[in-house]
């Protein structure tokens, strides 16, 4: 997931022919997994210097969950003089999730979440700037005939989301991204294949 959020970081900046946005993006990173070399790595690909790439990402690490909360509260500002088409947050449940245990605070969790994905979603709206959320399955050993895997967080993350995209281990080192969700596209699945070059499929070799 990780992977596909440092190729946007790429993409993004692209011009509009070129299947960008023609901006900058503001990454939110809470597992300390962004790398500003592989940015730089996959550029080439796509035509931006590796030297310039890194030009067009603002970037913030959240240490809890609140204080991801109050990166995106202060985010009016930097969104509006730094041209930014797309925010990303890697991943959004991973301080809710560490910091809310057990049911009797589960509540309490929800709601902070909920506040924090409306936010998210008002940035989105007022700016007109596209979102990127990553997320964690989690295994669901009750289920029978449902699906066995549901997203931490619970279906608060479903509801806010447009696209969903849910990306497994394939074989011979592949992965396959499946659309789970979309208002616009049916669902559908493609292999890919992370690659020094970043994200690509099989069409691309």
């Amino acid at each position: 997931k990780s992977q596909l959020c440092h190729q946007l970081c790429v993409t993004v900046q692209l011009g509009e022919a070129q299947g960008g946005l023609n901006g900058s993006v503001l990454y939110i990173d809470t597992e300390s997994t962004f790398r500003p070399e592989r940015v730089q790595q996959i550029a080439p690909r796509f035509g931006i210097k590796p030297k310039d790439v890194l030009k067009g990402i603002i970037y913030a690490e959240a240490y809890t969950s609140n204080h991801q909360t109050v990166l995106l509260e202060n985010a009016d500002e930097v969104i509006k003089e730094n041209n930014v088409k797309l925010i990303i947050v890697d991943s959004v449940m991973s301080h809710f999730r560490s910091e809310y245990i057990g049911r009797e605070m589960l509540a309490n969790r929800q709601q902070q979440l909920n506040k924090h994905l409306h936010k998210l979603t008002r940035l989105g709206r007022a700016f007109n700037t596209s979102l990127a959320i990553t997320n964690q399955v989690m295994a669901t050993p009750d289920a029978f005939f449902s699906k066995a895997v549901a997203p931490v967080g619970g279906h608060i993350l479903g509801h806010m989301s447009h696209n969903r995209i849910f990306i497994r281990k394939g074989r011979n080192n592949m992965r396959i991204a499946k659309l789970t969700a979309s208002p616009s596209m049916p669902e559908g699945e493609a292999p890919m294949r992370i690659t020094e070059r970043g994200i690509e499929s099989d069409e691309d070799y």
